[in-house]
């Protein structure tokens, strides 16, 4: 029988949620052989040619491809990779121009460091590229490195884009196959909500939908990012988007069945199962579905849109007239790059991450500098993926990098102890290289504790100081996270309303605007799925940092677990909005404009009063409607949530 913990001993909520694995998907293993492959074969060849520190260089811009192979795609491999070396080896090169130089040097990798924050607030790509640039400049300007100086950024480039290459092996045999998959595992996704439906787990439903608006995002990331590099129409991917598009009536029946409060006969959801599987195979002939007869309006609603969906889904051509993109074709690279530049320089956001970051590693740099510190970059990289605004709560990561690098060291000293160097750092790296992408999935502290005797390895090679090298890294690494805590969390209490309170308020203005388009008479139906998408979406983002919020110790997280229950009570109001439309689609008498009006007018109310607080303040909830209106079941969610913002 487990021993439980006196009361005074139980550890807060917040340091239970960080120490938890993450769940994580299956293993990808074609990644953990491009990892074994992409780190193991540059060392080999290093040892081959009599340059193992060559080799040790290029398995280190090995390693930072490696941990950007996280897509699918291949057209998003190679964003995710090839654009980041850019970045990196321009880092290097300027870290290695001003190795050596003193306050120079603490003055350049600063301003480098305020780069590196405003442009890791642009998007995925942006980020990654802003942390190699900063990660390579501080190697560069903390490391003796051989060779000329344009020989480092040469081979550190090589080894990326030889993980890259191996990346891109299939594409002739595969392409346009992940884009495909992306879609069919959407289909099963809603498949899984329709089968969750009257189910006796009140959270199984709310799972599903989450999963189906993450499944969502990806797969139409997926093809409107491969979409925006034809000017003309493509006849596959217009087949896809219509594919993708075609889910959305079987989306948005969900609600409405759910309101009826019994499950869906099995043969609904194995009918979605049968039509994504022929999306997979790319089946496009008759398909027969075995649907029940609908005795109902919900069953009416669910069976218009399961044969509309088999029937696009299986068609072989598709009018690209008809087709709309719904979250709307991303604009040319040209013009997003220009939009991004311009909000990068006049977001006050972009601006408050730059100049965290930079502070931090110039008191970092600044202290190496004036304090002899063995191997001293090894606190600005530390403070670099730590600090990182985009990657989750600043206090987690701290807490997470110091447990992870301790269970890394002893895996270091292990290697470092009983392998002998020279060629058998070969296997030893093929061992090593794949619980990188195998761990990072599942935390920080477990991408930490893989990626650290990896960097050791690779360190030894240019240093050879063997376990030399394991008490300053951990001292190193203590530095950092303590710097990181003082100087870049404790010293800019974020209020709660700039960085979650904010964006919480916005979703549910957005909502009260939903509401509005939704039952507005000659309402653009595009724009309204446009609307709901991008709702979706932003409330997947919310809840997102409020989970982030929730492992921070208190004031951070006490509020964000005040606050909860309206992110989950908002997602219900989308759900009963896009439910109550699609019973007026199908027949159900319009609501009044006054009716709707007044909805509206308690969310905008309510999204007041969560931007002007930091804890739930009292709110009214006497909503009040024509009986049997279909909007009924949306006042009463609309209730709900304002009384959830009365203090219990």
């Amino acid at each position: 029988m487990p021993r439980e913990f006196p009361n005074g001993l139980t550890p807060p909520d917040w340091l239970v949620r960080n120490l938890r694995p993450q769940q994580a998907a299956p293993l990808n293993r074609p990644a953990l052989v491009r990892a074994a492959l992409g780190m193991a074969l540059p060392l080999a060849v290093g040892l081959a040619a009599g340059q193992p520190a060559y080799g040790a260089l290029a398995s280190m811009g090995a390693l930072s491809a490696v941990i950007g192979d996280t897509a699918d795609a291949y057209r998003m491999r190679l964003l995710n990779i090839a654009i980041p070396q850019v970045f990196g080896a321009a880092g290097v090169t300027a870290g290695a121009l001003v190795y050596g130089h003193g306050w120079l040097t603490v003055a350049v990798i600063t301003g480098i460091a305020l780069v590196s924050g405003m442009i890791s607030t642009i998007g995925a790509v942006s980020s990654v590229s802003g942390l190699l640039l900063l990660l390579n400049s501080v190697i560069g300007a903390g490391l003796p490195l051989p060779g000329a100086w344009w020989l480092t950024p040469v081979l550190m480039t090589g080894g990326g884009l030889l993980v890259l290459l191996v990346a891109l092996l299939g594409w002739p045999l595969r392409s346009g196959v992940p884009e495909r998959s992306a879609v069919a595992a959407t289909y099963r996704t809603a498949a899984d909500q329709l089968a969750a439906i009257g189910t006796t787990d009140a959270e199984e439903y709310d799972r599903a939908r989450r999963t189906v608006t993450q499944s969502l995002n990806q797969s139409y990331d997926l093809i409107l990012a491969r979409r925006a590099r034809y000017r003309g129409r493509s006849r596959d991917l217009t087949r896809l988007l219509a594919q993708l598009n075609a889910i959305t009536p079987v989306v948005e029946a969900a609600p409405a069945a759910r309101l009826a409060g019994k499950p869906l006969p099995a043969g609904i959801p194995a009918a979605v199962h049968r039509i994504a599987d022929a999306i997979d195979t790319g089946y496009t002939g008759p398909l027969t579905l075995a649907l029940p007869e609908p005795r109902t309006e919900t069953a009416r609603v669910v069976d218009h849109a399961l044969r509309h969906l088999a029937e696009v889904a299986t068609s072989p051509d598709v009018d690209p007239s008809g087709i709309d993109d719904r979250l709307g074709r991303p604009a040319a690279l040209r013009v997003r790059t220009s939009r991004a530049a311009r909000n990068v320089m006049l977001s006050a956001n972009s601006w408050r991450y730059g100049i965290r970051l930079a502070l931090c590693i110039g008191i970092a740099q600044a202290l190496v500098s004036l304090v002899p510190v063995p191997r001293s970059y090894w606190v600005a990289l530390t403070i670099t993926f730590v600090l990182k605004p985009d990657f989750g709560s600043v206090f987690s990561r701290a807490l997470l990098r110091a447990l992870g690098t301790v269970v890394g060291l002893m895996v270091a000293a292990t290697v470092l102890t009983v392998v002998p160097r020279g060629w058998w750092d070969v296997p030893v790296m093929m061992l090593l290289a794949p619980l990188i992408p195998a761990l990072t999935p599942r935390g920080y502290g477990f991408q930490t504790a893989a990626v650290t005797p990896v960097i050791l390895l690779l360190s030894d090679n240019l240093n050879h100081q063997g376990t030399g090298l394991l008490a300053p890294r951990l001292l190193d690494s203590v530095l950092g996270c303590a710097i990181a805590l003082i100087a870049g969390y404790l010293l800019w209490p974020e209020s709660w309303r700039t960085r979650v309170g904010d964006r919480l308020a916005d979703a549910v203005a957005d909502t009260a605007a939903y509401v509005d388009l939704a039952f507005e008479p000659g309402a653009d139906p595009a724009a309204r799925a446009r609307m709901r998408r991008r709702l979706y979406r932003d409330l997947s983002g919310v809840r997102t940092e409020f989970q982030r919020a929730l492992s921070e110790p208190p004031p951070t997280g006490r509020r964000a677990a005040a606050w909860w229950p309206l992110v989950v009570a908002v997602e219900r109001i989308v759900d009963a909005t896009t439910a109550a439309r699609v019973r007026v689609r199908h027949g159900a008498p319009q609501p009044s404009r006054t009716e709707v009006d007044g909805i509206a007018l308690h969310l905008r109310e309510l999204a007041e009063s969560v931007r002007e607080a930091d804890t739930p303040v009292p709110a009214g909830t006497d909503l009040t409607g024509p009986p049997g209106s279909v909007l009924e079941p949306l006042r009463q969610e609309v209730a709900a949530a304002r009384a959830i913002t009365a203090p219990h």
